[in-house]
């Protein structure tokens, strides 16, 4: 599943939100924070953290239709396509694309008034329910918050409570949701576009299978272990160099 290629892109990506935070919170990007930076973001730490989460979650017993599906030419087809349009949206202007096309396709905020007439549409939203995408990474977006928090506060950046820090938390909650669908939606119909309407229904029939079900447990939970890690270590580090630029 190529899982190298996937963590050097949230590399990249990763690397982008930390020097957006660095303007926002620190004033812009220095050498001591591009250390910080670069010593969080290793993709060797980044593979290691997914490889262990995902190997304690997957069901042993779902591996070999796994195998034989990632193994074959539409497996590795679908892999390439992901990380293909994953890495496409690293550019600014082709993410506002792919979330144009889902505002121009939704019209009136609710999807599923569009997809009657569109088999291939109809196939992804099925992908997205199969794998509970939005519910799964807006929880994971919410966790990898509070982490974040968790850090800024550890590092005596942040004098909220606990309960204090939830509320903040949940009051993204919303925004979170709407960015989270645009984002998936425009990722996946980039993504899929390729594919013909028998190929992309076998890939949902492998997602809606207990086997495809046990593959989205574990990738879930190896990422979010990844963010929820990558998260606190920000904020963490966030709060000292905040210190030291206060000194």
């Amino acid at each position: 599943m190529r899982i190298d290629d996937t963590v050097e892109i949230m590399r990249a990506e990763g690397q982008e939100y930390a020097n957006e935070l660095a303007v926002d919170m620190l004033g812009g990007v220095n050498a001591s924070w591009q250390a910080t930076v670069d010593a969080i973001y290793d993709a060797g730490t980044m593979e290691s953290s997914v490889t262990r989460g995902f190997r304690e979650a997957i069901d042993p017993e779902a591996v070999g239709p796994l195998l034989a599906f990632f193994e074959s030419d539409l497996g590795r087809e679908v892999v390439a396509l992901e990380i293909g349009a994953r890495e496409a949206l690293l550019d600014e202007a082709i993410e506002e694309a792919a979330r144009a096309e889902y505002r121009e396709l939704t019209g009136t905020g609710d999807p599923k008034l569009q997809l009657t007439g569109d088999p291939k549409l109809q196939l992804i939203e099925r992908f997205i329910d199969a794998n509970d995408l939005i519910e799964q990474n807006v929880t994971g977006a919410l966790n990898a918050s509070y982490a974040f928090y968790s850090g800024l506060s550890e590092g005596g950046a942040l004098q909220l409570s606990e309960e204090e820090m939830l509320d903040d938390i949940w009051s993204q909650e919303e925004a979170t949701r709407s960015d989270t669908e645009e984002w998936v939606w425009g990722y996946l119909m980039m993504a899929y576009g390729p594919l013909s309407e028998d190929e992309l229904s076998e890939y949902v029939a492998l997602s809606e299978s207990a086997a495809g079900e046990a593959l989205n447990k574990a990738l879930f939970a190896g990422f979010n272990a990844m963010y929820d890690e990558i998260s606190y270590a920000m904020g963490l580090g966030a709060a000292v160099e905040m210190a030291g630029t206060d000194l």
